[in-house]
């Protein structure tokens, strides 16, 4: 009865309610372990970008110590640019503020006469109002119950930092040989595309990592040169949020461009903040359509419905970063699949296809050695 086309049909629809099942289960334990689980995924994929220094280090170093010098390198670089930042906000920040206060002053001002202009009024004690209820709201006891939960989203927070960078330092130092691990409980005849399919997702994840940099860089220095020229406040923040957002495709880069440009109209005017606006459509343009074709070509195989996807998917599950992570991880399934689906032998002559051709090599010369001992074993007998 399950031979015909509806009961094959069937089975299918139980196989798929099957998988579906254990896969929402997983995720359900996932969301429940966050404070391990993202600091892992970030460990893996900064891993997997810095892997290629770990390599070229431990020529002359050993595991350990090339493990150490990239770490620290990459802690001093980041450290360095924080330091910079801070100072450069704290610089600007007043004179920020009191321009600020000026535009926010203007803004109200227009505001009052378009309402009194459409018959409407709005009084001092009604503004007077609408301050006291915010400042009842501020000192009242839902709001202390507010900062006591940001605070303990804080200790979360630093306690994955922690967790992330041993993670890193020992993925930098033992990574191979934990995949090697992993590999050695594989069985045989998969071995390959296990193997495969690491190379895939190494590849994809470092070249994510490595391409988005490359592209947001470009970004952040078009638009902090634009920012400098015009002289606007905090032009250098600007310019590394503006780079930080170009790591949420699609979404992050637009609205670090929209940032750039409120800050630009609130402290220098409308004049200076179209031109900020025009200097990020542009560089956004020339991004888009020359530099990430060029850079992200082997990397990011996917259609941008897909990328949008994953980016709510992640959103919804894991807030920023959440959104952050999915396309990542998005493509590296999708390589995987590709790896065992047969569909990765279309990029001929990828580090995938080399090294898939290096271990069928080794299984041909492990088997002529097997052979040949057979052959001496039957000979003396």
């Amino acid at each position: 009865m399950w031979t015909d086309t509806m009961g094959r049909l069937g089975i299918r629809a139980v196989q798929l309610l099957l998988v579906s099942t254990v896969a929402g289960l997983l995720v359900f334990a996932l969301l429940g372990l966050t404070v391990v689980v993202i600091p892992t995924l970030i460990a893996i994929i900064l891993a997997c970008a810095l892997w290629p220094l770990v390599r070229l280090t431990r020529r002359v170093m050993s595991n350990m110590l090339a493990a150490a010098t990239v770490f620290l390198g990459s802690l001093l670089v980041l450290g360095g640019v924080g330091t910079g930042l801070v100072f450069s906000v704290i610089n600007e920040w007043s004179n920020l503020v009191d321009q600020a206060v000026e535009g926010f002053n203007q803004l109200r001002q227009v505001v009052d006469d378009s309402i009194g202009a459409l018959g409407f009024t709005i009084d001092q004690e009604q503004i007077d109002d609408a301050i006291d209820t915010v400042t009842g709201f501020l000192t009242s006891a839902e709001f202390g119950t507010g900062a006591v939960m940001t605070i303990g989203a804080a200790g979360t927070f630093f306690t994955g930092l922690v967790l992330l960078l041993v993670f890193l330092f020992f993925f930098l130092k033992d990574g191979d040989r934990i995949w090697a691990f992993v590999i050695s409980w594989t069985p045989l005849h998969f071995r390959d595309k296990w193997i495969a399919s690491g190379d895939r997702v190494q590849q994809t994840f470092g070249g994510y990592i490595r391409g988005t940099a490359i592209v947001a860089a470009a970004d952040a220095v078009g638009i902090t040169l634009a920012l400098l020229i015009l002289q606007v406040p905090l032009a250098l923040p600007l310019g590394v949020v503006v780079f930080l957002g170009g790591f949420v495709p699609i979404v992050g880069a637009t609205v670090a461009g929209v940032l750039a440009t409120l800050v630009a109209l609130v402290a220098n005017g409308p004049l200076v903040a179209l031109i900020v606006l025009a200097v990020v459509i542009l560089v956004q343009q020339l991004e888009s359509n020359f530099l990430q074709p060029v850079v992200m070509a082997q990397t990011l195989q996917l259609h941008a419905l897909v990328i949008l996807m994953a980016l709510t998917g992640g959103t919804v599950l894991s807030g920023i970063v959440g959104a952050v992570l999915a396309v990542p991880l998005t493509a590296a399934a999708w390589g995987v699949i590709k790896v065992w689906s047969g569909r990765d032998e279309e990029s001929k002559g990828t580090p995938v296809q080399d090294a898939q051709e290096e271990i069928a090599e080794v299984h041909d010369q492990q088997a002529e050695v097997a052979q040949d001992e057979e052959e001496d074993a039957e000979a003396e007998n």
